[in-house]
């Protein structure tokens, strides 16, 4: 996929490869070498490669901004690597901002994620006065605060130690089980424990 890189070999680049609903993909690779530039064609912030990207058979390239909007809000959910929070904001108010778009999860709900990744005490605190783990954790339950066919999640578990680690690929994999989507993620190393998912070389 990387124009004049004819040399690469890899599971995905220069591959045809299907990514099918409802089943889970960890997609491994060392630093730099194109996980997050992966998530980003994927996700149609970048369109600097070379082939095809088709969602249901159709050209990504040629979605409209209004399709767009669709697939972001009701189709993909993404946590991005540096995954984007609003410093300036609370924890719970980087959430809310999402699940207002969706209305997709309850305050109930919203708590309950909160308090199952250990940072119930956190929600009234800015965002940049989060630990780098922590940032990390309100950033994915804000992922999950909208449906979606497919869940991509670039390294969410980075900062995170073994017994977190472990409560988000649970609470991923409930969320996609339960919506019948796919996850596609991706590590340094298999380090996301996501049980039943295909191992990809990137």
């Amino acid at each position: 996929m990387f124009a004049g890189h004819d040399g690469i070999h890899s599971d995905v680049w220069l591959q045809q490869v299907v990514l099918q609903r409802g089943k889970r993909y960890l997609i491994s690779a060392e630093s730099g070498t194109g996980k997050s530039s992966m998530c980003s064609y994927i996700y149609g912030y970048r369109q600097d490669y070379s082939g095809e990207i088709a969602f249901d058979g159709q050209d990504i390239r040629l979605l409209t901004v209004a399709q767009w909007c669709d697939v972001r809000q009701h189709h993909i959910a993404y946590l991005p690597q540096d995954m984007r929070l609003f410093g300036e904001l609370s924890a719970m108010e980087n959430v809310e901002l999402k699940n207002r778009l969706t209305g997709f999860k309850s305050r109930q709900e919203i708590e309950h994620l909160f308090q199952a990744l250990g940072i119930a005490d956190k929600q009234d605190s800015l965002a940049s006065k989060l630990s780098i783990g922590q940032q990390q954790r309100v950033a994915i339950i804000r992922t999950l605060c909208q449906p979606f066919d497919f869940i991509l999640l670039d390294e969410p578990v980075s900062h995170l130690d073994e017994e977190n680690n472990r409560i988000v690929a649970r609470l991923i994999t409930q969320e996609a089980d339960r919506q019948g989507a796919g996850v596609i993620a991706t590590s340094v190393g298999y380090h996301l424990k996501i049980d039943g998912a295909t191992a990809i070389s990137l």
